[in-house]
């Protein structure tokens, strides 16, 4: 490992092909932070977590949003804006565009080639990546070894020297992950159009304010702090 090895913490919402009924937009995303500051980073957010009375082991999650924690989640999404160390990238995909049939495609096989849309721009020669993934199902460890080959062969880097590591983690365990976990939650929460938490949307908002975006279509492409790739499915 080298002053350039940057890890990927890569989360994903409403990726499963057959979904609830308001699962229809995916969004996967990750946020990439420098291996040697990933230590300091975590004790950052351990300390707004003590600062705010919540316990060290608590996940971070959009699904916990609620008005009583407000401020505590309010502070994540400023710390992350303020940290200079750490950049966000998502894909969003609307799954009533797919078109698996006209395309040869299997639902797996675009996951892998989401992923890798989302991931590309991330990757810049002369650097190391280890990509960690939030468990998610019984087939996750087999997805994860699939991923690695597809995004190892994509970049000619038969040696996985690149990109030497993608691994499974529990998300509880890293605290970086929760953060990955927040702000794709508010963006898959915008787009499948739900409004019902004043909290949530006040999130939102935030984030709107801080990135400088509508956060409902793409950004710069070349934005290197809060970049979103809207994906639309054309023949």
């Amino acid at each position: 490992m080298t002053n350039k090895l940057y890890n990927i913490y890569c989360d994903e919402s409403c990726h499963l092909q057959n979904g609830r009924r308001n699962d229809s937009v995916m969004v996967i995303g990750g946020i990439t932070c420098p291996d040697i500051f990933k230590k300091q980073i975590s004790d950052q957010i351990r300390a707004i977590k003590f600062q705010y009375g919540v316990y060290r082991d608590t996940e971070i999650k959009w699904n916990k949003i609620s008005p009583a924690k407000l401020e505590y989640y309010k502070a994540l999404v400023k710390f992350f804006f303020d940290c200079n160390y750490l950049t966000f990238r998502a894909i969003i995909v609307d799954k009533r565009e797919l078109d698996f049939q006209h395309f040869h495609l299997t639902h797996d096989e675009f996951y892998y080639r989401a992923y890798f849309l989302m991931l590309s721009r991330i990757f810049a020669p002369g650097s190391e990546y280890a990509i960690y993934i939030d468990i998610k199902d019984t087939r996750s460890q087999a997805k994860v070894e699939k991923l690695h080959d597809v995004l190892c062969n994509s970049r000619y880097d038969f040696n996985r020297r690149m990109i030497y590591r993608v691994q499974q983690i529990r998300s509880h365990e890293v605290e970086i992950m929760g953060l990955t976990d927040l702000l794709i939650g508010a963006i898959s929460y915008l787009h499948r159009g739900i409004s019902t938490s004043s909290a949530k949307t006040t999130l939102i908002n935030l984030i709107r304010e801080r990135s400088g975006y509508s956060l409902t279509s793409n950004t710069w492409p070349l934005e290197p702090k809060f970049n979103i790739l809207v994906w639309h499915g054309h023949k």
